[in-house]
């Protein structure tokens, strides 16, 4: 039997699926303002309620180099099993808020009409399990909500990722909101809860690269068979931040994730044509930046990035693809850190080969 299971023996099944439904817990709203790099941008997801329930409280702001309006960024991870989570578990209410708003809901669906057999068994357990103590293994009960402890922890629930296009994902986080004190840790069987770790994946699904353009050399006209050089100056080619961070009374951490680019893909748009290296892939260098500039005296020589076209593009253009690995290490509160995936992100430009024109005399 799975853990959570055996935690909840009378809650589970469908009399707890059905009691959740219809209790709303997790009904994240969104604000924010302002993108870019060095510039904040927040999500807040605030307590309420409204005719359908209740709703988790939880305030993560997101600054740095992020997406506009709590959106994901345009970071592709490179390791295609890996995603940001796609719930958690966040501080909700003090006691006394949690008392007033899970009771008068508990109430409101025993009083509608029709409620009866699972789900109406399934609501009574719910008020005994805040009301009266009532638990079961690793899940202490509660004695009138806990009022006695207002003040000392909060009451946390679960939160969905709105970014997580799989709706079954999104609402996995099913466990009921829990007791913890101000300053300890979440109960070590909610996995989910939010953690440094969990921040940073989240600063990752948010972080916004910059769009940089591939310098070319010819730009954007070159001709078949001439050698076109493509580099990225360190000045236009450097760190990317972004932090995420949760603070609400007795519980506050953060977590930063950085991108450092490392290599440049060039994918010419077309099989007719040579990569420098043949790979395609220019590593960085020692001072930061990727390939070298072009400059007169270098017509003869192989550029150490670039490529090379071997037919006309006639009437139309090549998409070249200049894609960025960017390699990803976050740190977060209590000295907490490491590596994330390394991301990509890459951009097209349009380039126009022509064909070489002889003059006879």
């Amino acid at each position: 039997m799975p853990v959570k299971e055996a935690r909840r023996p009378l809650l589970a099944t469908a009399a707890l699926t059905l009691a959740l439904s219809t209790l709303v817990l997790t009904r994240p709203s969104y604000a924010a303002t302002g993108v870019g790099s060095g510039q904040g941008s927040e999500t807040e997801q605030s307590g309420g309620s409204d005719g359908n329930g209740i709703y988790a409280t939880a305030r993560i702001t997101y600054s740095g180099s992020v997406a506009k309006s709590g959106g994901t960024g345009n970071v592709k991870s490179a390791d295609v099993n890996w995603t940001p989570p796609p719930c958690w578990y966040a501080p909700f209410l003090g006691a006394k808020e949690f008392k007033e708003r899970m009771s008068k809901d508990i109430e409101r669906q025993m009083n509608a009409p029709g409620m009866g057999g699972h789900a109406g068994a399934a609501l009574s357990e719910l008020q005994r399990h805040y009301e009266d103590e009532y638990g079961w293994t690793d899940t202490p009960g509660y004695k009138d909500y806990n009022v006695d402890k207002d003040g000392e922890g909060m009451f946390w629930a679960a939160v969905e990722n709105p970014n997580e296009p799989d709706v079954l994902k999104r609402s996995s986080c099913n466990d009921l909101p829990f007791w913890v004190d101000n300053g300890e840790a979440p109960p070590p069987q909610y996995e989910e809860a939010i953690t440094p770790e969990i921040l940073a994946a989240l600063a990752y699904q948010h972080m916004q690269l910059p769009d940089t353009k591939v310098t070319l050399a010819p730009e954007n006209v070159t001709k078949v068979n001439l050698p076109t050089w493509a580099w990225l100056d360190k000045a236009v080619f450097d760190e990317v931040q972004a932090t995420a961070a949760l603070d609400v009374p007795g519980f506050n951490i953060q977590a930063t994730t950085t991108a450092k680019p490392v290599a440049l893909k060039l994918e010419p748009g077309t099989p007719d044509a040579e990569t420098y290296p043949a790979s395609g892939e220019c590593l960085i260098n020692d001072d930061g930046s990727i390939g070298e500039p072009y400059a007169k005296g270098k017509a003869d020589k192989t550029p150490p990035c670039g490529l090379k076209y071997l037919r006309s593009s006639g009437d139309g253009t090549y998409k070249l693809q200049a894609t960025i690995t960017w390699e990803i290490e976050w740190t977060g509160t209590g000295g907490a850190g490491g590596d994330l995936p390394d991301g990509t992100f890459g951009n097209d430009q349009a380039v126009t080969v022509q064909e070489i024109q002889a003059i006879n005399r």
